[in-house]
C-alpha cells in the first residue's frame, strides 16, 4: 500500500484553533529557553560567549594574518553583525533536524499541531538572536556607527531571516522521521554554505574569484541579506547595497528562494504531521 493510502489519523500540523496553536508554541520555546540555562551559573551569557569568542578569533585572524578586512570601514561590526545572525540560522536549523525525534514521548502520547515543535524550535533561536543583537549594536556604538533611519530596515532583514531558517527548519525536521540521513547531510552542508557566503568577507570580493561572479553569487540568500545589512546598519555610504553589488535579478532570486523555501517547507511538514507519530 502507497503512502498515499495510508488513514492518516493523526493530528495535523495546525489543528486545534490558532489561539490554541500560539500559545503552545509560546509555552514550548519558553519552556525550553528557561530549561537551556537552567541550573548554569552564567546562563544566557554561554550563549552570547560562543559567537563572540568566534568573532575574537576570527577578527585577529583576518586582521592581523590574512587582512581580509583591510579597506572594509568598520569590518569588525559587520563581522560580529554576520556570525550573530548565521549562529541563529545554524541553531535554529540544526536544532530542528532532530525536533520531533526528541520529543517522541510527547508526539506519541499527546494530540496537538505538530507544527507547533519546529516553530517552537525556531522561536527559542530567536530569543538567542535578540540577545545577541543587543551586543551587536552595542558595539556598533562604541565602534562609532550612528544610528541612522536605515537602521529600521533591520527589520525586514531579519525577518527574512527567520523566515529562511523556519522553512528550512519545517522541512528537515519532517524529513528526518523517515530518513535519519539528513543530520550529517546538513551538518556539511552548513559548513559549506558558511564559508561560501559573505560573513568573514563583503560580497564585493567575489569580484576576485572570476570577473561577474558577484553576480551569480548574490543569488545566495545569505549573500543578499548580510550585504543589505552592512548597506542599512552600518553605513550606506561606503557598504554598497545588495542590487549595487549583485544586480537586480540575483536580489530577486535570493529573495524568492527564501520565499520558496518557507513554502516547501510549510507543505511538506503539513503533509508528513499526521503519519509522525507512526514512523517514529
Amino acid at each position: 500500500m502507497g503512502v498515499d493510502a495510508i488513514p492518516r489519523y493523526g493530528p495535523s500540523a495546525l489543528g486545534g484553533g490558532v489561539r490554541r496553536f500560539v500559545e503552545l508554541t509560546m509555552v514550548l520555546a519558553r519552556t525550553e529557553f528557561k530549561l537551556r540555562y537552567f541550573g548554569s551559573v552564567l546562563g544566557y551569557v554561554w550563549s552570547l560567549m560562543r559567537p563572540l569568542l568566534f568573532f575574537g578569533v576570527l577578527y585577529l585572524f583576518f586582521t592581523q594574518i590574512v587582512d581580509v578586512g583591510k579597506g572594509v570601514p568598520h569590518y569588525g561590526v559587520y563581522l560580529l553583525t554576520g556570525i550573530v545572525l548565521w549562529t541563529y540560522l545554524a541553531e535554529a536549523t540544526a536544532n530542528s533536524v532532530t525536533c520531533l525525534v526528541q520529543r517522541e514521548a510527547l508526539v506519541r502520547k499527546i494530540r496537538f499541531p505538530r507544527m507547533v515543535i519546529p516553530l517552537s524550535v525556531s522561536l527559542t533561536a530567536t530569543f538567542n538572536l535578540g540577545m545577541n543583537f543587543i551586543a551587536v549594536i552595542v558595539f556598533a556604538l562604541v565602534s562609532g556607527i550612528t544610528p541612522t533611519v536605515a537602521w529600521l530596515e533591520m527589520i525586514p532583514i531579519v525577518a527574512l531571516f527567520v523566515v529562511l531558517a523556519t522553512g528550512i527548519g519545517m522541512l528537515l525536521s519532517a524529513l528526518y522521521v523517515r530518513f535519519r540521513d539528513f543530520k550529517p547531510i546538513w551538518d556539511v552542508l552548513l559548513q559549506v554554505w558558511f564559508y561560501a557566503s559573505p560573513v568573514m568577507y563583503v560580497a564585493s570580493r567575489y569580484e576576485e574569484f572570476a570577473k561577474g561572479f558577484q553576480h551569480v553569487a548574490m543569488a545566495n540568500p545569505i549573500a543578499t541579506l548580510l550585504t543589505w545589512m552592512g548597506h542599512a546598519f552600518i553605513d550606506p555610504t561606503t557598504f554598497p547595497s545588495a542590487v549595487a553589488v549583485g544586480g537586480v535579478i540575483p536580489v530577486l532570486v535570493a529573495l524568492l528562494t527564501i520565499l520558496a523555501v518557507f513554502g516547501i517547507g510549510w507543505l511538506v511538514f503539513t503533509r508528513e504531521a499526521p503519519l509522525v507519530a507512526e514512523n517514529l
